[in-house]
Formats: C-alpha cells, sequence, structure tokens
C-alpha cells in the first residue's frame, strides 16, 4: 500500500511517481560508469522521465488553477498566481531549448511571458510545448546528452555549465517539478481541488 501523497504530509507512490522510474543506466557523471552492469544499447537519459513529468502531472495542476485568482501569493515575497502558472505552461520551451541549442543566454530578452488568461489557455500551451519536447527527443542522438551546455547572462556569468543530460534534468524537469509543487499550494489555499500526482492527495484519494 503506497504512502498518503505529498498534500497529506507524505510522497506516495502513484500512476505517474517518480519512483517507478528506474533508469537502465546511469549516465556518466562525475565519474566512471560501474563496468559490472551491463550498457544496454541505445539508452536515452531522461526520455521516459520526460513522457511521465512534462505531460500528465504538471498539466493536472494546470487544468484546476482558478483564473480570478491571480494576483494570490501566500507570500508577499512569492510569485503571484498570475505568473507562476504561466511560467508552468511555458517551462517545455526551456526543455526544447536545452534539447536543441548548444546553451541560452537570459541576457537576449527573448523569453515573452505567457499572458493569464484562462486554465485552458494554459493547457494549451504546455501541451504545444510537451509536444514539440517530445517530437525533440525522438531526434536527440545518445552522444548528444553527454555534450556540453550552459546557461549563462550576459556571456559572463555563467548559471549552468555541465552535460546537456544534467542540464535538462536539473534545469529543466526538477525546475518543473518545483513549480508545480508550488502550484499545488496554490490551489490548495484557494479552496482548489489538489490532483493525485505521486499517490493519493487528500481530494483524490485513489480508493485508499
Amino acid at each position: 500500500r503506497p504512502a498518503a501523497g505529498a498534500d497529506r504530509g507524505g510522497v506516495g507512490v502513484g500512476p505517474v511517481g517518480v519512483e517507478q522510474l528506474q533508469p537502465a543506466a546511469e549516465p556518466r557523471v562525475g565519474g566512471e560508469r560501474d563496468a559490472s552492469r551491463p550498457e544496454p544499447e541505445h539508452v536515452v537519459p531522461g526520455r521516459a522521465e520526460a513522457v511521465l513529468l512534462v505531460d500528465e502531472p504538471a498539466r493536472l495542476v494546470l487544468e484546476r488553477v482558478p483564473v480570478d485568482k491571480s494576483d494570490f501569493a501566500p507570500h508577499p515575497k512569492s510569485m503571484p498566481l498570475g505568473k507562476l502558472a504561466p511560467h508552468v505552461a511555458q517551462l517545455a520551451g526551456f526543455g526544447l531549448s536545452i534539447l536543441t541549442t548548444p546553451q541560452v543566454d537570459f541576457s537576449t530578452g527573448s523569453y515573452k511571458p505567457l499572458p493569464f488568461q484562462s486554465a485552458a489557455q494554459l493547457v494549451s500551451a504546455f501541451d504545444e510545448g510537451a509536444a514539440k519536447v517530445r517530437k525533440a527527443l525522438t531526434a536527440t542522438p545518445d552522444e548528444a546528452w553527454e555534450q556540453n551546455w550552459k546557461l549563462i547572462f550576459g556571456g559572463n556569468k555563467i548559471l549552468f555549465n555541465g552535460q546537456r543530460f544534467l542540464a535538462y534534468r536539473q534545469m529543466f524537469l526538477n525546475h518543473l517539478v518545483h513549480h508545480r509543487a508550488q502550484l499545488g499550494v496554490y490551489l490548495r489555499l484557494n479552496g482548489q481541488k489538489v490532483p493525485a500526482i505521486y499517490g493519493p492527495s487528500a481530494d483524490e484519494t485513489l480508493g485508499f
């Protein structure tokens, strides 16, 4: 029996839980790979995570965002809902940049925030971005995951410099999970039902 969901103070293992994703091979990060483990052919790290983490969990949260609460923030230093929700909806575009470019420079000002119009609009933007990421994943060769990728500001401030695999996982997937969790808190504080993500929530018990 899975533990209670994060909304109840625990972390469960649900149908879309990260805990169920066991990669066939470990990425070569910070040292040599364990030679005792067989290396399967054509393993692309992160592709399975992308299907589950990019699509369903964040989408479930975006579907429930109350559009009439755009100014809501749980603390004066917190991002308002009208900025946080569109940010989550647009994050797939950042994953696409990691897959298809050698670096991103934040100082270029190419990012244009998505307006906060409706939950349906946010979900549509998210779906469009996720579809592009899935397409890019299928076109990304195995060796590209070990290539260098940078996130910089102004050409002289380095925010990230490492393997594309780590950039994709840390700067994109973990980034998305982080803000998706924030949105879950915003839903609860505004009386919205919190979806089951890592197992049951207080609103969706999944029979437990």
